[in-house]
């Protein structure tokens, strides 16, 4: 992994409100192999597509889509929770964001 995408997705875990230790525990990763495989300077190691996701759903860093969604030509915006949602908070579901 290398370049930018490399360094936001390695800061995501280092700057999280969420210990580095304790993220790689809930993603059931020795904390040694997360390091590795978010390192933007090691080039022998991966990371994975689902623990990537994972990564974001705990940390709710946006940065790492962000990017790749410039990069794409697309943008990432804040959804707006529907009125029929909002009058009853049992059933909010709420998605911090979308792609358009």
């Amino acid at each position: 992994m290398s370049g930018e995408l490399s360094r936001l997705i390695h800061a995501a875990i280092l700057e999280s409100h969420i210990p580095a230790k304790v993220l790689a525990q809930k993603l059931g990763k020795p904390y040694s192999t997360l390091l590795r495989e978010v390192n933007p300077y090691d080039m022998g190691a991966k990371l994975g597509v689902e623990t990537f996701m994972e990564i974001l759903k705990l940390t709710g860093e946006t940065a790492p889509i962000e990017y790749m969604a410039r990069e794409l030509g697309l943008e990432v915006v804040e959804r707006k929770l529907s009125e029929a949602n909002a009058a009853d908070p049992k059933s909010l579901v709420y998605h911090p964001c979308m792609v358009r």
